[in-house]
């Protein structure tokens, strides 16, 4: 195939493979994240659950100078297969007993692997008119996976974690299989010498290059705080659940987990039929609204109320972030390769989930309603300064 954006309609077959692959890649990992915090739960260590996240974002951050230009230099789509393939390894040293933050992390490498891939193809396959519209399709497919993945977990880890595992392992291995069914489209950028040095300085090169875009910075800033808060959420959730509703199992919170995705999954599809790249401002309507939902939801006692507020809480968020998202590819298409900018993407949201996840653990002491507020105000202060900051930038489309 030849290089640059191929226009497929989003249903044919390369799409439906990609959707496919990326559904039970992520189905999978949402799984394995519930039934890696159950154990946790069985070693009596609750408190460091946040080392299990923790872990697994590592390696997005310590592999960043690398992942982008390992996407760009290879057919994407056999690039998603070899990060499933490490996500296999992982799942099956945490079936034999290794200890799961050190296990999830091996599964964190290839998802660092696997994710400029997964968005960087899009813009191969879609001219800008579509570009949105194609993320929509992608990030949705991916929200009803977490949905899924979590309530799977759930079920699972409190009924049999070894079984739990086995069946993130076969998805996995499904997950590889379909990935060899996505056409072999010609790299982007073709690395002559993976010398490490001038791998890193030719990364922190391209970083330079996208901050000085205005959209590329509203791009990285932003779902960079939509992913921090959502990673920092679901372990909060952990934790809230039994203080505020009085539920003590894996299942309720993993369920909440799922209405937030079913929120998701809703606001992916208001954004990708509403809002275009040149509107990209009008993301922020959604934005501004994730803080305020948060802290109704921290003053909650009722299950039925905050199953509503997580779902408003998630077509807020994905309002926000699949327009982010777009804008970022189209960007890196057409500079510096879109492996290149995602990978940037992931060192921004991986080191923004890192700081807040850590944070949390190191207040998990202090009383949890007044956490999930605090975490709240943060995150309506941190969108609002966002989109004040780019208001007054009119070069961002």
């Amino acid at each position: 195939m030849s290089q640059g954006s191929l226009n497929l309609n989003l249903n044919a077959k390369p799409m439906l493979a990609l959707l496919g692959a990326q559904f039970l890649s992520a189905l999978a990992d949402n799984a394995l994240l519930i039934a890696a915090i159950a154990l946790m739960k069985i070693l009596g260590q609750a408190d460091r659950i946040s080392w299990v996240q923790a872990g697994f974002v590592l390696p997005f951050i310590l592999l960043a100078p690398f992942v982008g230009v390992f996407a760009d230099a290879l057919p994407k789509g056999r690039v998603m297969l070899i990060g499933n393939a490490i996500k296999l390894i992982g799942t099956v040293l945490m079936l034999q007993g290794v200890y799961p933050a050190v296990a999830y992390l091996i599964a964190g490498i290839g998802a660092a692997v696997y994710s400029p891939a997964k968005y960087g193809i899009l813009s191969q396959f879609f001219n800008t008119d579509k570009l949105v519209k194609a993320n929509g399709w992608l990030e949705g497919s991916t929200i009803v996976a977490i949905l899924l993945g979590v309530v799977l977990g759930g079920m699972l880890a409190d009924n049999s974690i070894r079984i739990a595992l086995m069946n993130v392992a076969a998805i996995y291995a499904a997950a590889a299989v379909i990935n060899l069914f996505i056409p072999r489209i010609y790299p982007e950028h073709v690395a002559e010498k993976w010398q490490l040095l001038k791998l890193i300085k030719e990364f922190w090169g391209i970083l330079r290059t996208l901050l000085r875009e205005p959209a590329a910075r509203m791009s990285l800033i932003g779902t960079s705080l939509f992913w921090g808060s959502g990673a920092t959420l679901r372990l909060m959730l952990f934790v809230w659940v039994p203080v505020a509703l009085g539920i003590s199992d894996n299942r309720t919170p993993a369920n909440l987990m799922g209405a937030l995705s079913v929120g998701i999954v809703i606001g992916a599809a208001m954004a990708s039929l509403l809002i275009k790249l040149e509107h990209v401002r009008r993301a922020y309507i959604g934005g501004l609204l994730i803080g305020p939902i948060i802290v109704l939801l921290a003053l909650q006692t009722g299950l039925s109320p905050a199953v509503l507020l997580l779902m408003a809480l998630g077509a807020a968020g994905g309002v926000f972030v699949v327009p982010l998202n777009a804008l970022l590819q189209q960007v890196g298409h057409q500079s510096v390769g879109t492996g290149h900018a995602l990978a940037i993407q992931n060192l921004f949201e991986n080191m923004a989930m890192l700081l807040l996840v850590s944070s949390y653990g190191m207040a998990a002491k202090a009383p949890v309603t007044q956490t999930v507020v605090g975490f709240g105000v943060l995150m309506f202060a941190g969108v609002a300064a966002l989109a004040w900051t780019t208001r007054q930038n009119r070069k961002i489309i």
